[in-house]
């Protein structure tokens, strides 16, 4: 006589997924109790220590520094909150942050619109495209002060010397020396300055998107400018985003160039915050200025949060 023996799930144990789901519990708690190799660490302190001592370290002694009354040396007293009430009350610091505030937005515009126009070109089918990616990246390799002295000679002499030989009488001053446009000079100098690396990932964004995308589209009777606003844009928004956000950040810190062009002038017209700050800690407002860097790092975080909030699920990194 034969026997056939059967297998049946006992149902004090559940089934067989039931089964292969505890497996996988038991190994998913047996990885994560797993000794992390030490080699990890290794490379993790040395890093960590650098970056605390160089950053974490002074930003909170620098925030320590903020409720006194600090020259930068020698003894100081605890005056708690006096340094920030005096930072608001302060009409020179006020108009710093408005003029920041003013110029990065302006700036950041400007750059992302030109520079995604200027990867559009260099992107399409143009003869000499690596040629003239190369001229158009060479102001990523000059220093911002140098740059900032070639304009301000080219603004301050060859322009003026231009416009009374043509006879335009508005080009026949400096720019510089006018309090309503020196502004002017320095969003164009910061927008040749970096508009390079914005381009270059603007590029990175656009040559991920496949060309039977375009050609479906125009198939289906798009024309280049709807190729544009319902392709283009939609698939290199989070390179949009990347660009707006470092840009914004970049241009908020603003100091060499505009040292270089007007030094704050005329007057204080053009002071920046990173100025202010910079020039409070060498004139022996070392508390006053680091109440106002701290402000303006807190400043610059909200300004991050809230464009990350806009933009969060919306951004694409092409196709």
């Amino acid at each position: 006589m034969s026997t056939t023996t059967s297998t049946v799930a006992d149902p004090s144990t559940g089934s067989a997924d039931t089964t292969r789901k505890r497996g996988a519990r038991r190994d998913s708690r047996s990885r994560s109790t797993r000794r992390v190799d030490p080699v990890y660490y290794l490379f993790l302190f040395p890093a960590l220590a650098i970056f605390t001592l160089a950053i974490t370290l002074p930003a909170v002694l620098g925030f320590a520094y903020s409720f006194t009354n600090s020259i930068g040396f020698g003894d100081w007293e605890f005056i708690g909150l006096r340094n920030y009430v005096a930072m608001f009350r302060d009409q020179g610091i006020v108009s710093a942050y408005l003029f920041t505030l003013g110029f990065a937005l302006v700036t950041v515009v400007v750059v992302n619109v030109l520079a995604f126009i200027l990867a559009l070109g260099l992107t399409s089918r143009i003869r000499l495209q690596a040629a003239l990616r190369t001229v158009f990246v060479l102001p990523m390799v000059i220093s911002g002060i140098i740059i900032a002295f070639v304009f301000k000679f080219l603004f301050s002499t060859t322009l003026p010397s231009i416009g009374s030989a043509l006879g335009i009488e508005s080009l026949s001053s400096s720019i510089l020396a006018d309090e309503s446009l020196a502004w002017i000079a320095i969003v164009v100098v910061t927008a040749w300055s970096t508009i390079p690396s914005t381009m270059l990932i603007y590029i990175a964004g656009l040559v991920t998107i496949p060309d039977e995308v375009y050609e479906a589209a125009s198939i289906d009777g798009a024309g280049p400018a709807k190729r544009l606003w319902n392709i283009t844009l939609p698939l290199v928004s989070g390179f949009i985003v990347i660009n707006t956000i470092l840009g914004f950040k970049n241009y908020l810190n603003a100091y060499d160039i505009v040292v270089g062009l007007t030094d704050g002038g005329p007057g204080t017209a053009t002071r920046t915050v990173a100025m202010s700050i910079f020039k409070g800690f060498t004139g022996g407002d070392y508390g006053y200025q680091m109440a106002n860097a701290f402000v303006f790092f807190l400043i610059s975080i909200v300004i991050a949060v809230i464009q990350l909030s806009i933009t969060r699920g919306k951004a694409s990194f092409g196709a």
